[in-house]
């Protein structure tokens, strides 16, 4: 499908692996989009479960598929943008949603003269699919009324799943780093934007997934790494200390985040995501 001048083509991109409960909701949703000018890509990792024929069922309506072993979520992700043929790209990874079927057109019609950057909000759900709230609301992060790059010194401001990112400044993902990569990614394209819009809207439903107490140690110097590159050792330390402040502060006042991240952690799917502190 080619887009016409004012429609630029969005390619959405949906990274899965073993995702039979997750994987039909996600597509489902992005086919369901009254924006028509959509580039779907799904990279599978090899699924042993069901994934793939699931994902059969809806070949018609996908401009491309793969079914192959990578080497991680970020692997996996570069190969969505070699795929990809669309002006703008937006990672929607299996179990997440958007938020309803016209947040594409909503964002497009925001996005006058084609920003290199259009983002909104995101609401975070459970397994049964019930909201727990906003992400700016029930974690410590708060979605920037701008954003810039330097807002990326105090962690993951805003989820990938509510980000649209031109292709043109978009570089592959770093497999550098494990966790955190996509923290990289979206520093990287908002040093090379020159127009960031905020949609005003909410983008996406992101089913949060936890990772082991090993893992998410992990992430943490993954992210401590990523984020000490673009901003050095001695601000990313201070920035650490606030964020760790931030969180024990966030304990006491919202007990809705410490009922999520004692639901959520502990329990793991696709998504390799421990940015919540």
């Amino acid at each position: 499908m080619s887009a016409q001048a004012s429609f630029p083509l969005v390619s959405v991109i949906t990274i899965v692996y073993n995702g039979e409960e997750f994987i039909e909701r996600t597509i489902k949703s992005v086919l369901s989009q009254s924006y028509k000018f959509i580039d779907y890509i799904i990279v599978d990792g090899g699924s042993n479960d069901t994934t793939r024929s699931i994902i059969q069922k809806y070949e018609s309506a996908i401009a491309f598929w793969v079914s192959e072993p990578d080497r991680g979520l970020y692997d996996a992700m570069n190969k969505g943008i070699r795929a990809s043929k669309g002006q703008y790209l937006l990672f929607m990874n299996a179990g997440d949603v958007f938020y309803d079927d016209h947040v594409l057109d909503k964002m497009i019609g925001k996005s006058d003269n084609f920003p290199d950057v259009v983002y909104g909000e995101t609401m975070m759900v459970d397994e049964a699919f019930n909201p727990l709230g906003l992400r700016s609301i029930i974690t410590p992060h708060k979605l920037p009324i701008q954003l810039k790059w330097q807002n990326m010194a105090l962690g993951m401001v805003v989820c990938h799943q509510s980000i649209l990112v031109k292709k043109s400044i978009s570089k592959e993902f770093s497999l550098e780093y494990r966790y955190c990569a996509d923290i990289d990614w979206i520093i990287q394209a908002l040093k090379s934007s020159t127009k960031v819009v905020n949609a005003e809207l909410i983008v996406s439903n992101y089913l949060k997934g936890g990772l082991s107490d090993k893992k998410r140690r992990a992430s943490l110097l993954d992210r401590f790494n990523v984020l000490s590159k673009h901003f050095g050792l001695f601000k990313t330390i201070i920035s650490h200390i606030f964020i760790l402040f931030r969180a024990l502060f966030f304990y006491k006042l919202n007990s809705v985040y410490w009922f999520f991240l004692k639901k959520h952690y502990g329990k793991e799917h696709h998504s390799q995501d421990s940015k919540v502190l």
